[in-house]
């Protein structure tokens, strides 16, 4: 049974996610493109809005945490994360810390 799903909300989040860096812009576009025909994503799509959005299901977040996160590129070097010690993705330019794609969001009770 498929589930469908709210088109413009849908929408609304991946261009929150684009605004923010996270993720990567082409991907993004593939999405929306065929988000806006109706056409059906492929599992891979599927899994990569339902990663890197899974952590901005909290409606509690705000906006402005978000932008403070920034994605490092493929160039950048990768330290660890601040809370698990895993590889980061993320730099937090609030407390100039670098987190994963688990803890770069809830990670400082001013971000909520």
């Amino acid at each position: 049974m498929d589930i469908p799903i709210d088109s413009q909300k849908t929408l609304e989040i991946i261009e929150r996610m684009k605004l923010a860096k996270i993720g990567e812009y082409h991907k993004w576009e593939v999405i929306i493109k065929k988000i806006k025909k109706e056409q059906p994503l492929d599992s891979e799509e599927l899994e990569y809005y339902t990663i890197l959005t899974r952590i901005y299901k909290d409606t509690a977040i705000t906006n402005r945490s978000k932008i403070y996160h920034t994605k490092l590129s493929k160039q950048d070097e990768k330290p660890r994360c601040k809370i698990c010690g895993d590889s980061a993705l993320y730099y937090c330019n609030m407390n100039d810390q670098y987190f994963c794609t688990i803890h770069v969001v809830g990670h400082d009770e001013n971000e909520l």
